[in-house]
């Protein structure tokens, strides 16, 4: 099943970041590694001191439907320093999180859960990190 992945938008600082934790993460995570680099590759990356309030960056809290259970769930997402399952704080270097970074509402996308079932969600919502930081 092979479908065309959505358009996605990072930052050029997010982006920077992420490239770092994929190369990071390659021989510990090759799989996922992979794939973050895949989208990166893929994605529209914005100058910088530029965001995009529409679209899924590290600290949006992020409203998704999964279309096999049509489960709702409100995530935000961090660096995997900062995930929380309890809190439900998504780490960008999880499946999920892969899938949802750079994303924009109404948009579906494809994505291998770590049990490698692959499943289909639609992003509702996306809201802006409750305080901006300063990107210094």
């Amino acid at each position: 099943m092979s479908t065309k992945r959505p358009a996605i938008t990072v930052t050029a600082a997010d982006h920077a970041m992420l490239s770092r934790i994929a190369a990071g993460a390659a021989h510990t995570m090759p799989d996922l590694a992979a794939e973050l680099t895949h989208e990166l590759d893929r994605a529209r990356i914005l100058p910088e001191g530029r965001v995009s309030h529409d679209h899924a960056r590290i600290g949006s809290q992020i409203v998704y439907r999964d279309e096999s259970t049509k489960r709702e769930t409100a995530v935000t997402l961090v660096w995997p320093e900062h995930a929380d399952i309890e809190k439900n704080r998504i780490s960008v270097m999880t499946p999920i999180g892969v899938a949802l970074i750079g994303m924009a509402a109404e948009r579906s996308i494809d994505w291998t859960t770590r049990s490698g079932d692959v499943k289909r969600l639609t992003v509702l919502e996306v809201r802006e990190p409750a305080q901006e930081q300063a990107a210094s």
